[in-house]
């Protein structure tokens, strides 16, 4: 496969193309003009040897009588590498005087203005006819005067004159493709630096190229790779947050489970026995909700930047939650009530983590909070609204103040508490340009997820 051509060599042949094609017509437009300006200059020089030669016949004797000018020969004489022609003949075609080297020549279906074009000895010639008219006593008609020469000189006139206006166009040319290479040299100048920039950095430096004093053009490219850059950032924190927790949450469960499941087998009393079984199964339950969580909150961080945003009706997110009846399995004892209205509540995001970050925000308030619980989502202005609100007073202002940090827990949470489901929350708000809103008043404590509305498109 052939290597890729330079941006450099691309613009410099496109350069080459378009001042090749201007020489082509610039050439065909020299070489049209100088032809024309030729034949217009050696047609005047025929045309005034004819008419000298005209003026110079007189009636003797009834005959007609030339008397050949020498300013008539000086004036072909302009051309002296071509061949000339001249015949004078009477009324009746009669060959009076002239150049009687050939049959007679006469003007063709060509002729316009006089003159004509025919062959001279074999050679492309040009002609011109000049008419006389005599009416005296003893003559009367009109005597034909014919002069042509050979076109060498029209020629070599059209060659120079091209020839005088492509050489300097030629070097213009030259010194042009010359600019052209030292500009697009310099105008890639800034690419190269920024290639060399990425070439010398470290694989996980993901921070932004300086875009500053830079064209447009690259600042446009460089724009959308910092954005690329930052994105993928995003994804390379987020999955050494999910190593960094996971590595530190699970040693002490792990480590803890190991301990309990030693002494549960080397126990021989069955009471003491059974009770290290149920603590095991307090540890492993809380291993797995800790897992769940860790996940969650990858796969939520992770879709925040890759999903697309879809129109979602927060009503259809809470009347999901409730339709599910996780409730009765977290806190058999809970009310759960949804209130929604008539109205859709859109919002542009991904519906999974919306759904994830509901799930959280209810099973922190079926776990902390007091019956009854509610669920509901409406529209305030430009702000969609997703909240869950218990009859409790909510948790202390301490633990309040830290909303949305990984394993914000209080000493009364228990094991079972990862600390992860309020972080999920205000990862899905940051996300999708939103944020978490607390408030307490006479009716409780209630948690939402404010998000920018969309409008209804249906």
């Amino acid at each position: 496969m052939a290597e890729p051509r330079a941006l450099a060599t691309r613009v410099l042949v496109a350069v080459l193309a378009i001042l090749l094609l201007g020489g082509v017509l610039v050439a065909g437009s020299t070489w049209w003009n100088g032809r024309k300006a030729a034949q217009q200059a050696y047609d005047r020089i025929l045309l005034g040897a004819a008419t000298h030669i005209a003026e110079s016949i007189r009636i003797q004797d009834g005959k007609p009588l030339v008397n050949l000018p020498v300013s008539a020969f000086e004036l072909l004489a302009q051309a002296p590498d071509d061949r000339v022609y001249y015949a004078v003949h009477g009324p009746d075609g009669a060959f009076v005087t002239g150049l009687d080297t050939q049959a007679r020549i006469a003007p063709g279906s060509n002729r316009r203005d006089g003159f004509f074009d025919a062959a001279l000895n074999g050679e492309a010639a040009r002609f011109v006819k000049v008419d006389r008219r005599f009416a005296e006593r003893d003559f009367s008609g009109t005597i034909e005067v014919i002069v042509g020469q050979t076109t060498r000189a029209r020629t070599a006139m059209t060659r120079n004159l091209v020839l005088d206006a492509l050489v300097p166009m030629a070097v213009a040319g030259a010194t042009l493709l010359l600019i052209a290479w030292v500009v697009v040299r310099r105008a890639l100048r800034p690419l190269e630096a920024v290639t060399e920039d990425l070439a010398r950095r470290d694989p996980y430096d993901l921070t932004a190229i300086p875009t500053e004093r830079l064209p447009r053009e690259f600042q446009v490219m460089l724009g959308a790779m910092n954005r690329f850059m930052a994105r993928l950032e995003g994804q390379v924190d987020a999955m050494r947050t999910l190593i960094s927790d996971t590595a530190h949450q699970l040693r002490t469960p792990v480590a803890a489970i190991r301990i309990q499941a030693e002494s549960a087998a080397t126990e021989p009393d069955a009471d003491v026995r059974s009770h290290a079984l149920d603590r095991l199964l307090v540890r492993t339950r809380s291993l797995g909700t800790l897992l769940d969580q860790l996940l969650s909150r990858a796969l939520v961080v992770h879709r925040s930047d890759s999903a697309p945003r879809v129109p979602v009706d927060l009503r259809d997110v809470a009347l999901d939650i409730l339709e599910r009846d996780d409730h009765a399995v977290l806190a058999p004892g809970m009310r759960l009530k949804l209130e929604i209205g008539d109205q859709p509540v859109l919002v542009r995001a991904d519906a999974f983590s919306l759904g994830e970050a509901a799930r959280n925000l209810l099973g922190n308030a079926l776990k902390h909070g007091r019956s009854p619980v509610f669920i509901g989502a409406e529209r305030r202005g430009q702000d969609a609204i997703l909240w869950v609100r218990d009859s409790g007073s909510g948790p202390d202002p301490s633990v309040t103040a830290r909303l949305g940090e990984r394993f914000n827990r209080t000493a009364g949470s228990g094991e079972t508490n990862a600390g992860i489901g309020l972080s999920i929350v205000k990862a899905v708000a940051t996300a999708f340009g939103g944020t978490v809103a607390l408030s307490r008043d006479a009716q409780g404590f209630q948690i939402a997820l404010v998000l920018p509305a969309a409008e209804d498109l249906s």
